[in-house]
């Protein structure tokens, strides 16, 4: 992480979703803010097909990036219905939701959090396209090596006695399964009943075919080069086990074959999900 700079790979999730709104249609995450997170420059070269994240050949990774966001906000909906009104946005890196939530959900405590230097980058970048923040938006830096999530969320004033959804997007490859695992206890053991978390997480390369493993190598070496490497992955089955065994009540798993059938069997384009990412939904 650079001083006062954001994470490469929150940068890289924001372009990819800026890509989704400009190429695909018809949208599967509708994030039009994005584009000004990212600014003129970067949308020009997403338009003219000058920036990677353009690229024919990198669909099947925006696809789910944008659809781990959907589905994400696509439960919100349904816990906001059922009383739940804390929002935790665990490495909310670039995402906006909560500058454009305010009308659906207007008694949502939203919590980002997320690395100081990142933090600051965002901010300062909403302050330069004048994008209003929300009263229910409640900034929480923490920087892990020195404190934990708990101690980040009581700072914040968070209430572990009330139900909250946590989403965390695009994290958990880049951690230790120690952090990972400390991090689902926090929420399987501390919070009542009606929380659940959501996060993304990808198989053990040698579970893909050669062409999966090909896209993956790849993958894994940009995201290295950027300083970020791949350190955690799961298999499904011993996943679930293991959150079953932390207190988590339920568990749902969705990988690309049910994504693709709720998202995109409709599409013509040929925007689909391919290899072994998956999402999880853990319900405490």
């Amino acid at each position: 992480m650079e001083h006062h700079q954001p994470s490469r790979t929150a940068q890289g999730a924001a372009l990819h979703r800026a890509a989704h709104q400009l190429l695909d249609r018809p949208l599967v995450f509708e994030d039009p803010l994005v584009l000004r997170m990212v600014g003129a420059e970067a949308e020009a070269a997403l338009r003219s097909g000058t920036d990677p994240h353009s690229g024919r050949e990198r669909r099947g990774l925006r696809a789910f990036l944008v659809v781990r966001s959907r589905y994400s906000e696509d439960c919100l909906s349904e816990a906001y219905a059922r009383g739940v009104h804390q929002y935790v946005l665990l490495g909310a890196g670039l995402d906006t939701f909560a500058y454009r939530a305010a009308a659906k959900f207007p008694e949502l405590k939203i919590f980002e959090v997320d690395h100081p230097a990142t933090q600051g980058w965002k901010r300062a970048r909403l302050a330069q396209e004048r994008v209003a923040i929300p009263r229910a938006v409640v900034y929480t830096p923490v920087d892990f090596e020195r404190e934990t999530l708990a101690d980040g969320l009581a700072r914040a004033g968070f209430e572990t006695t009330k139900p909250a959804l946590f989403a965390w997007l695009g994290v958990v490859p880049y951690l230790t399964d120690d952090a990972v695992k400390n991090t689902l206890r926090f929420i399987a053991q501390t919070m009542p009943q009606g929380s659940a978390v959501i996060f993304d997480y990808s198989e053990p390369a040698d579970w893909h075919n050669a062409e999966e493993r090909a896209a993956f190598q790849a993958m894994a070496e940009r995201v290295a080069q950027a300083g970020e490497p791949f350190r955690s992955f799961y298999r499904p089955e011993e996943l679930s086990h293991a959150l079953t065994a932390m207190g988590f009540s339920q568990t749902r798993d969705l990988d690309a074959t049910e994504l693709n059938a709720r998202y995109f069997s409709s599409r013509d384009d040929g925007m689909r999900l391919g290899g072994r990412g998956h999402l999880m939904h853990a319900v405490v």
